[in-house]
């Protein structure tokens, strides 16, 4: 099973929490939200929440691939789903075992600085879609 969602790029994207990052709602982003990677999210916080019942506290395998302008890009991380995520702004894949409502994911092998360049310089673009997919690993 595979749940996708996509997010866009935006110029104050740091990428370089080394402890967690993040996918918002929100359009706009100021320097001070160095874990985000991603604004305006349309996740669908219950088609979520269905696919972390089916699946449980397992491993999952997250994919973030990105295109623009011909250039395409992806990046792959396990992590543990979180059974108790219930956010609709905010979707966070933290490295340590901290748990709220807003973790989807912990123990993730990546945080927002582990990403490659290349893949934070498109981030960085406004005019960049990212797809994150979520499967079962």
């Amino acid at each position: 099973m595979i749940y996708a969602f996509s997010a866009y790029g935006h110029r104050n994207i740091l990428a370089t929490h080394k402890a967690t990052l993040e996918f918002t709602r929100e359009k706009e982003l100021s320097l001070k939200g160095d874990c985000i990677v991603g604004v305006g999210s349309d996740f669908d916080r219950e088609a979520l929440k269905k696919f972390i019942e089916k699946n449980g506290n397992k491993k999952v395998l997250i994919t973030i691939k990105i295109k623009k302008n011909g250039d395409g890009l992806s990046e792959k991380f396990n992590a543990i789903l979180n059974p108790s995520f219930d956010d609709e702004k905010e979707i966070v894949i933290r490295k340590s075992d901290f748990i709220s409502s807003r973790t989807l994911a912990i123990r993730s092998e990546k945080a927002a600085s582990d990403f490659g360049k290349e893949l934070v310089r498109l981030m960085k673009e406004p005019s960049s879609r990212m797809v994150i997919e979520l499967s079962s690993a």
